[in-house]
């Protein structure tokens, strides 16, 4: 392990996280400059001083490292790097007016770069704008990756690079990324920032302010969900504003590879892809669902154009992974929470910001159970599995670990925040578990829609600090660096 290495990335790293709370310093001192009381310049100007002494540390300390990144260094990187974004991350939260506890500080900051989007905030209000301004740009951060857009920087990151880019940007299984990984980085960046400036410029457009229209634009763009009031969008009122986000919100669950093929005019490629189709057809089809349910059985809503929009938008939230609030779903009969809760699980597209399983992952799955029940009346049968026209045999051999990996976590979850919190009823450890490590942000009962993670201790906040980076580097990533033998020098 080339340790001079890891810590000249990891100076740069945190050296960008730096760079992001100037940018939010700068906001806090014009708003002291306009008289504005509780502004959070002292504690983003001392944040960001802090964060960059120790980024330069780490530069220093990396003089004379190498230039080529192996794939175990790449490893310890991904994984290494949320933690490191996470720590520096919870500075603003500790020094500022009012300040949150070490471990409730620890969790918003990798709710943050992980765009779960679960909050241990109870009253926004209270909390000066510009760390929430801080609060949004970490989500915007982690939505494409810290990481990738380090690699998109740098161009010196050796034979890991391919390990570096699949494994932080949570590549499409199946589908090679190509040899050119610094001009695919620097594509998907390209995206992002689009894709943020197009929802910044229609929220401008819906009447939003620039301050909530900056936020909710970055927090849409990541799937993150963050929001600058404490009713989410509830606030705003305006089915425009939710009709907008909800395009938006898809737009960024999608595939950026999707998007790469669209910009080199790969036409071909758009053909043969199974992943998007279907994920569409996921959401088209639950909104139908629940639209039936809320009006035609329950009578949950009296017309089937209240029930259309309050279920346009909270079945997309949900489905992107992003978290946003529109109504109260936990109210909702049970089998639209139902129906919420696989939506949850499955997420979005493999290669884009959203969290869950992946629906790349789900249609592998399927397809790899449907081999194994032909197989037990045709064991010699030879099955080749495909995605998007693309050979995935070795990829979807680590999916039923995967899916095994989940099944032991989220009991495992629920049963540590059961027994660390035994005031909360079964459902709200489930659910708190299944919204951290699928990085979802709201879950149902007393983590619903309209309450926050603050009724949890330090000990339960721990833990679901793990599952959200868990959730968020998708096991691997994070699990390896618990294994001695990574960190052997040969």
């Amino acid at each position: 392990m080339n340790y001079r290495l890891l810590s000249h990335i990891f100076g740069i790293v945190v050296l960008l996280i730096s760079a992001g709370m100037l940018i939010c310093f700068g906001y806090a001192s014009w708003e002291k400059s306009e008289g504005i009381e509780n502004h959070g310049a002292t504690a983003l100007g001392i944040s960001a001083a802090i964060t960059a002494g120790a980024g330069i540390i780490l530069l220093l300390t990396g003089i004379g490292a190498g230039r080529d990144v192996l794939r175990k260094e790449a490893v310890v990187v991904v994984g290494g790097g949320w933690i490191v974004a996470a720590v520096f991350g919870t500075l603003p939260y500790l020094l500022c007016n009012p300040g949150l506890s070490v471990d409730k500080a620890l969790f918003e900051s990798m709710s943050g770069f992980t765009t779960t989007g679960s909050t241990v905030i109870a009253d926004l209000d209270v909390f000066p704008r510009a760390i929430l301004l801080w609060r949004s740009l970490t989500q915007w951060f982690g939505g494409l990756g810290i990481l990738v857009l380090f690699v998109a920087l740098l161009s010196h990151l050796g034979v890991g690079a391919k390990s570096f880019f699949r494994l932080e940007s949570s590549a499409r299984v199946g589908e090679s990324t190509g040899a050119r990984i610094k001009d695919s980085a620097i594509l998907f960046c390209a995206v992002y920032l689009t894709l943020s400036l197009v929802a910044f410029g229609g929220l401008v457009a819906l009447k939003l302010s620039p301050f909530d229209a900056a936020n909710h634009a970055m927090t849409t763009v990541a799937t993150g969900g963050f929001s600058t009031h404490n009713e989410s969008i509830a606030y705003f009122d305006s089915f425009g504003v939710e009709a907008f986000l909800t395009v938006m919100m898809i737009l960024s669950s999608l595939s950026f590879f999707l998007y790469a093929a669209l910009v080199r005019r790969d036409w071909p490629r758009l053909k043969v892809e199974e992943e998007g189709k279907f994920f569409l057809g996921i959401i088209a089809v639950s909104i139908i669902f629940v639209i039936f349910n809320l009006t035609v059985e329950s009578h949950h809503y009296p017309t089937i154009g209240s029930a259309f929009r309050a279920t346009l938008f909270q079945v997309a939230s949900i489905g992107t992974t992003t978290g946003f609030v529109s109504q109260d779903y936990d109210t909702w009969p049970g089998f639209s929470m139902a129906l919420l809760l696989i939506l949850m699980i499955f997420g979005g597209c493999a290669g884009s910001t959203a969290g869950g399983f992946k629906i790349s992952r789900v249609i592998l799955f399927f397809r790899i159970a449907r081999q194994e029940i032909i197989a037990s009346f045709r064991p010699k049968q030879v099955f080749a599995l495909k995605l998007n026209g693309t050979p995935a045999d070795e990829a979807a051999r680590a999916i039923p670990v995967y899916v095994a990996m989940f099944a032991i976590l989220i009991p495992l979850g629920t049963l540590l925040l059961a027994l660390l919190e035994p005031s909360q009823d079964f459902d709200t450890c489930l659910s708190a578990t299944l919204a951290t490590i699928f990085n979802i942000g709201p879950g149902f009962g007393a983590v619903g829609p309209t309450d926050t993670y603050a009724i949890f201790n330090a000990p339960a906040c721990l833990v679901m600090t793990l599952l959200m980076a868990l959730g968020r580097l998708e096991l691997f990533a994070i699990l390896v660096l618990f294994v001695p033998s990574l960190w052997r020098k040969f």
